[in-house]
């Protein structure tokens, strides 16, 4: 996958959590029900360009609602990884808020386009311990059948997912390879540089 393009599916294995604690008898259909909201949340978001300003305005509020269930500042230090510590508290910050406004303005809308092609089938869950496996099929009209795996990890009341697997392919580990890359070939600021041309495009 091209440089930042992973950003769409990346997206979706860390926009949302479910809050509030589950009574016992739901334990196992909570992470379920969390990639289902979370789908659903992804679907309703406008992905047709030009959009209409009412449009941009309801992906605003919708992408602003699954930002709220994101740590941004904690994915962006896993995927910059080694990189993470080299740099002072006020890039970290710069990083933070242009990875926040890429889920936002790219990774938000793309998923919508993505999965709201897709029938989505759902296996059953599987659970270990604190930990648990969402698995799903689904049919794209260009892709085929496609195996995605939603990885899910219990945070006191809350479960989130914490990776998607595609086809057997981390997507986290997909973003922080591409990051990698660039900085190895480049330098950090080309890193930069690139996010920010991404972002920009998709403001226009």
């Amino acid at each position: 996958m091209k440089f930042l393009n992973i950003l769409h599916l990346f997206a979706v294995f860390i926009v949302v959590g479910l809050t509030g604690s589950a009574p016992d008898s739901a334990f196992a259909d909570a992470p379920k029900t969390t990639v289902q909201q979370l789908l659903q949340s992804i679907k309703q978001m406008h992905h047709k360009k030009p959009l209409t300003p009412e449009q941009q305005q309801a992906n605003d509020k919708v992408s602003s609602q699954e930002l709220v269930h994101l740590n941004v500042r904690l994915v962006s230090q896993k995927t910059l990884g080694k990189y993470w510590k080299e740099r002072n508290k006020k890039e970290q910050d710069e990083f933070v808020q242009l990875l926040g406004d890429l889920f936002r303005y790219v990774a938000f809308p793309n998923s919508s386009k993505f999965f709201g092609e897709m029938n989505i089938h759902y296996a059953a869950t599987e659970m270990e311990d604190k930990r648990a496996t969402v698995p799903l099929t689904v049919e794209h009209p260009d892709e085929g059948e496609v195996g995605i795996d939603f990885v899910l990890e219990q945070n006191s009341a809350r479960w989130q997912v914490v990776d998607v697997i595609l086809d057997g392919v981390s997507m986290r580990n997909n973003l922080r390879t591409q990051f990698y890359k660039v900085i190895k070939k480049n330098d950090y600021p080309e890193l930069l540089r690139r996010m920010q041309k991404k972002l920009d495009g998709a403001r226009k």
